[in-house]
Formats: C-alpha cells, structure tokens, sequence
C-alpha cells in the first residue's frame, strides 16, 4: 500500500495502489472517489480490492493531492471540475493509462468503480470510448457532458439508489435510454427505498437524500463482485 504519483497533463496526481500477495500479472480496479476526493473511505476500498486479488488504484481528479476540508469546500471542488468536464476526462484518461503501467497489472484487465461524482467520472471515461474490461459508478451521478457519448467499448454495471435525489427516476431511465444507444453490455440495478451515498457509513442525513442503507450497500458490493469476475474472465 503506497501512494503513487503521476501525471495528467501538466497537473501531478497523487494515487493510492494497494497490491495483491502472489506473483502478477494482477487485474487493475480504479478506485474513483466521491466529491472530497481521494480519501479514507477511497483507499480502503483500494485496499479491499487488494484483498481479492486485484490491485486496487485509487485516483486523484483534483490533482495535486488536493482534498476538501468539509463538505462546502468539496462541493467548490467538485463544480469547478463540473463546469470542465474535457478535464475532468483528461485525468480520468491519465488514471487509466497509469493503472497500465503499474508493476504486476494484467494490461488486458482494467476495471474502474467510482461512487457519487466518482461515479460521473467513470461513466464519462466510459462515454470516451476508452476501452475496459468494466465500469461500476455507484449512486452515480447521470448527466453527460457537453461532448455527448461516443460508442462505448466496455460493459456498465450501474449501482443506484431509487430514491436518490440527485439522480432521479427520469434521470436514471434517460442513463438507460444512452446506454441502450451507445453500450452493448449494460445492467442497472436499482435499490428501492435507498438514497445517495449508500455504501458509505458516515451518510445520515435522510432528510437530505443521503443515507447509508447496509442491506443495498452489500448487494451492490456483490454484484460488483460478480460483474468484475465475469468480465476479467472474458477479457
């Protein structure tokens, strides 16, 4: 378990690799966190992926390490890359093209998961055309970007909760709706009476749609399971 720097252009990131015991070449996993950026909750999650066999990479879209302090500098944060997506896939590329590059990664064997505006990131390296073995956004976030989609050259599992309020029902259907048209290999699972941020126990506000919901939180994380053992198998 060790950070890991890289770069995105001209901007240094600053990753997390958790690695596998056993010789390689190990499947690559990466970690895309939610809008605070590359934290705990993200290099744990690298770290459990470790646990399974994969090397997990867990990715900084900020770009220098940067962090938010609490929740209002997160959300500056997280508007600026918003307002950029050609950025925001600029980095989300560099990840990509790092993760092949890491010692004892299968190449041919890539995945990425990323949760809330995670989530957004992976879908649009996915709307790229960048070719993966898979993409798992989890309580994603569904807009495009500007760009439109191009046709995608991996397969989709969205993980979502039903009654996130920042990815309603219309939302979802139009995700499906682009996914039909550009994806050969899509699945929605949808979590009823589940909001945003599921799969992470410090949410508990469900006044505010964001709520840790344990039961949905491990179905997604099986499905998960499931979806990257079919998909590295067939790669």
């Amino acid at each position: 378990m060790s950070e890991h720097r890289y770069a995105a252009k001209d901007t240094e990131c600053i990753g997390y690799v958790a690695r596998p015991e056993g010789a390689g070449p190990h499947p690559v996993v990466i970690v895309t966190p939610a809008y605070h950026g590359l934290d705990d909750f993200a290099r744990d999650k690298a770290d459990w992926l470790a646990s399974l066999g994969y090397i997990g990479f867990a990715v900084d879209y900020y770009g220098e390490g940067r962090t938010a302090r609490d929740d209002a500098q997160a959300s500056e944060m997280m508007h600026v890359l918003q307002n950029d997506r050609a950025t925001l896939l600029t980095r989300m590329q560099a990840a990509l093209d790092t993760a092949r590059t890491l010692p004892d990664a299968d190449k041919s064997n890539i995945a990425a998961i990323g949760f809330c505006f995670g989530g957004k990131a992976v879908l649009d390296l996915a709307r790229s055309g960048a070719t993966l073995s898979g993409v798992v956004p989890f309580h994603g976030i569904f807009d495009a970007p500007p760009s439109g989609c191009s046709k995608m050259n991996t397969s989709v599992l969205v993980l979502h909760g039903w009654d996130d309020p920042l990815a309603t029902p219309d939302q979802a259907v139009g995700l499906a709706k682009e996914l039909t048209e550009h994806c050969d290999d899509w699945q929605m699972l949808a979590f009823g009476h589940t909001s945003h941020a599921f799969t992470n126990p410090a949410a508990q506000s469900p006044d505010a749609g964001m709520a840790y919901a344990a039961s949905s939180n491990d179905r997604s994380f099986d499905a998960m399971q499931t979806f990257l053992k079919e998909r590295f198998a067939q790669s």
